[in-house]
């Protein structure tokens, strides 16, 4: 019982200390913010009151949403895609080491490469418009989820897969209720770094090839010298960027706890 309570009493302990830092931090943020406000200026950094009460405008306003609901459905589709696409050619590599080996060193040259230079070529290929974002999107966000999950799957004990030859599974049945189960951990960080370059992705196809969307908005304000909008929506987009990489944070330390 008192073991009971000391952890109990650790806990929450924990978790204030978490929230006096997350305090922290947005105070230091704050203050940098109004500290570059004063330096620059209202024609480089609008204050962070000025980018609040632009952001609530923007939010009451009926005709932001649908550059919002644009933006989310590209994001979706190209996290989609991202996710399941490199799930499966993750599973794909690991599973047979030769291949694993040989497009290993693709992938690293192919993450490191600025995703900006195959703009064109994504341009001719899907056109201006929905296709395109999508696909830059999807271009940013798949190639960690395969690393990772290429080498979650090497890294599995070797017992599972002689206990999965023994049972005489097939190479699918395999993948689905031996590797995936056991790489999961592996598989939700390489998600969340797939998460955040997907959505930067989509935004950066939003700033050539659209003509609605948050990254739409955001060169629409750059051309305009609109400041207060500019860092209005890029406040918004921290915003989403920040509560989802948290929440991935907290279900990938849970795997792992659990292991």
């Amino acid at each position: 019982m008192a073991q009971a309570q000391e952890a109990s009493n650790s806990v929450r302990s924990e978790r204030a200390r978490g929230l006096q830092d997350a305090i922290l931090v947005v105070l230091g943020i704050l203050v940098v913010w109004q500290g570059l406000h004063w330096l620059a200026g209202d024609v480089a950094v609008s204050s962070p009151w000025a980018t609040v009460s632009r952001l609530v405008e923007l939010l009451l306003d009926p005709g932001f949403w649908p550059n919002v609901w644009e933006t989310l459905y590209a994001f979706g589709l190209a996290l989609l895609y991202a996710l399941l696409g490199g799930l499966i050619i993750g599973v794909t590599l690991g599973g047979h080491r030769l291949s694993g080996e040989v497009a290993e060193p693709i992938l690293v040259a192919l993450y490191s490469i600025p995703k900006i230079t195959l703009y064109p070529v994504i341009l001719l290929l899907f056109g201006l418009g929905m296709s395109a974002k999508v696909a830059f999107g999807t271009i940013h966000g798949i190639i960690p989820v395969i690393i990772f999950t290429m080498n979650a799957v090497r890294n599995v004990a070797p017992v599972y897969l002689r206990t999965a030859r023994a049972l005489r599974m097939g190479p699918l049945s395999t993948g689905w209720r031996v590797l995936l189960p056991a790489t999961v951990p592996e598989i939700v960080s390489g998600f969340r770094i797939g998460f955040a370059l997907t959505l930067l992705g989509t935004l950066i196809g939003e700033l050539f090839a659209s003509q609605r969307g948050l990254g739409f908005m955001i060169i629409r304000s750059m051309e305009r010298h609109d400041v207060p909008t500019l860092l209005a929506v890029s406040l918004l987009l921290f915003l989403f960027a920040t509560l989802c990489s948290w929440a991935l944070l907290i279900v990938d330390r849970r795997l792992n706890r659990r292991l």
